[in-house]
């Protein structure tokens, strides 16, 4: 059975950046009030003309540059997103047009903060089956355009960018080593956005997504760690979803992980939903943080409620 190796990465954030000062200037908040409860200090957030699929195209093209293949090796694309640029055609249609992909089957995924690991799993298992070998998966959103800038609760949370993994079938020991996704429809209505109703707002039960976020992303990522039968001791960086600095630090703590074993870049990215583990680790790459060889934990919880982890040597 082959393995699934991580090949090719990249991101893109908007190049708009607003601060928490900025919107302090639009609503009854400020810094200290919000970089105290979320971590968050600014985020990116795209122009009105510029989608969902031209966020997850730009992280494509730097993915698909380092990956060293050509487009017309790509043969299945997958796009997480909650913020598509239309209902139909998908988000991955869009791009496949975009990028010129014309070998590659395209569709989206919908599991909100979830939704990259989702997308992994999915191309993890067409990669073990044997039916695809070169695997395009994308995180994009562009969060504010369905945010209310009158809505503290919300507006304060949420930024835009885009991440992308490209993974090739391969008989080496690397690449994804095992994932695990859950769902449970029955506490959906902790985080949802109701787009036909006159509102049109995201509606979040702040303290019962924290319990729900803290506790299932820590359960499962012991879950997948004792699965592989691992510890923290054999990965070098758990990243989580970056919802925001409360959350991470209460998994890492629930975990009993030091937070230097954590990357954490909510700060200056705030939470993009499906696009925030790639985002992070692009970043920790680049840094230097990450190096080949490296075994990795992500985990996510999002709206469904939908959770997962997975685990991967870089």
């Amino acid at each position: 059975m082959k393995s699934s190796k991580l090949i090719g990465f990249g991101a893109y954030s908007p190049k708009k950046i607003v601060t928490n000062d900025d919107l302090s200037k639009i609503m009854d908040t400020n810094d200290e009030w919000i970089s105290t409860r979320t971590g968050v200090k600014s985020r990116h957030i795209a122009e009105e003309n510029e989608q969902t699929s031209d966020l997850g195209h730009k992280a494509f093209e730097q993915a698909l540059s380092r990956s060293k293949l050509q487009k017309e090796d790509i043969e299945l694309l997958i796009v997480a997103t909650a913020t598509p640029d239309l209902l139909f055609p998908s988000t991955a249609c869009i791009i496949q047009k975009k990028a010129d992909l014309k070998n590659a089957v395209c569709f989206d995924v919908t599991a909100a903060c979830s939704g990259f690991l989702y997308a992994l799993s999915i191309a993890n298992a067409y990669i073990k089956s044997g039916k695809y070998k070169n695997v395009a998966v994308i995180g994009a959103e562009k969060m504010s355009k369905l945010i209310d800038w009158t809505d503290r609760a919300t507006a304060i949370l949420f930024g835009d960018g885009a991440g992308c993994f490209i993974l090739q079938a391969s008989d080496e020991e690397t690449g994804i080593i095992d994932d695990i996704i859950k769902s449970s429809g029955y506490e959906g209505d902790i985080l949802t956005y109701d787009y036909i109703s006159a509102e049109k707002k995201i509606t979040m039960q702040g303290s019962e997504v924290f319990k729900h976020a803290v506790s299932k992303m820590s359960d499962i990522s012991k879950e997948i760690l004792e699965k592989n039968n691992m510890t923290l001791n054999d990965i070098k960086y758990l990243i989580p979803h970056q919802a925001n600095s409360r959350i991470v630090e209460g998994v890492a703590k629930y975990m009993d992980a030091p937070m230097d074993k954590v990357i954490m870049k909510v700060d200056h990215f705030a939470n993009t939903s499906s696009a925030s583990i790639p985002l992070a680790f692009c970043e920790a790459y680049e840094e230097g943080n990450i190096k080949e060889g490296d075994t990795l934990l992500f985990t996510a919880l999002g709206a469904g409620i939908t959770w997962g982890a997975l685990l991967i040597k870089v």
